[in-house]
């Protein structure tokens, strides 16, 4: 399927590696421009420097740190008050894993700045300009777990399905405006997140970390992790005119592709 996103700009976060890097290349190898976020200016840099730029695209990049929620609210305000985007990827790290039993008060609060705070304020600046030019798309990158709970990320778990219904609200309220919002339910992508969390359950169970690997490949019906660069393919589609009837929707996808709507 040919997609074109020329002359639209948009923003990704957590786009230094992973699945928000492959968003962000199959997002300018389709014709927008990109604004990247992440806290690694240095990757952040080499990344910009490769996007391809023949349709005129403008790309440039935010170092941010999503952790940290005062600083991010000023570099996105400021980002905001002389520039407007199209399409808006909210991504962002994932908080620490653990069990339910050993996270407290805290560790949630935490995670809700980071999962919860950061996506309601960028989306938020971001649908001025959107309603302004009646079209937008927003593509929120979330977890399968929102809808069966991993018991080793409980803080994951809480604050992601707290975003998806979330979205799922906002679209009622932003559809007459043209604009669609998603959740992507992300299962297994070969990604350095997973690695950690791979490496996390081994030592809970004490089994090797290939074991781990295995186990999860045989749970996806094409007994294979994902490649980031597939991820990439599905939000292109969703940041495109062809996925205009698509809003307000999760979207399950691991190794085995599109589970359904």
């Amino acid at each position: 399927m040919k997609i074109s996103l020329i002359g639209k700009k948009a923003l990704v976060g957590g786009s230094s590696g992973g699945i928000g890097k492959a968003i962000a290349i199959q997002l300018a190898e389709s014709g927008a421009s990109v604004t990247l976020m992440s806290r690694s200016e240095e990757k952040l840099k080499n990344i910009v420097a490769q996007l391809p730029t023949e349709h005129g695209q403008v790309h440039q990049y935010l170092k941010v740190d999503f952790s940290d929620f005062q600083s991010f609210q000023k570099i996105i305000t400021d980002y905001f008050s002389t520039n407007s985007v199209d399409i808006l990827v909210n991504n962002t790290q994932g908080p620490p894993a653990g069990g339910a039993m050993e996270k407290k008060v805290p560790d949630y609060q935490e995670a809700f700045d980071l999962l919860f705070k950061t996506v309601v304020l960028t989306t938020e600046l971001a649908l001025k300009g959107m309603i302004e030019n009646n079209w937008g798309r927003i593509i929120n990158v979330a977890s399968v777990s929102v809808k069966e709970p991993l018991s080793y990320l409980a803080l994951s778990n809480s604050i992601r399905a707290a975003v998806v219904t979330w979205a799922k609200s906002l679209a009622s309220d932003v559809g007459k405006y043209q604009i669609t919002v998603n959740n992507v339910l992300t299962g297994y992508f070969d990604t350095d997140r997973i690695a950690q969390l791979n490496a996390k359950k081994a030592e809970q169970m004490g089994v090797p970390e290939s074991q781990v690997r295995t186990e999860m490949e045989q749970k996806v019906p094409l007994h294979r992790i994902g490649d980031p660069k597939e991820y990439g393919y599905l939000a292109t589609f969703l940041a495109s005119d062809k996925a205009a009837f698509i809003t307000g929707t999760n979207i399950p996808i691991d190794g085995g592709l599109l589970k359904s709507l």
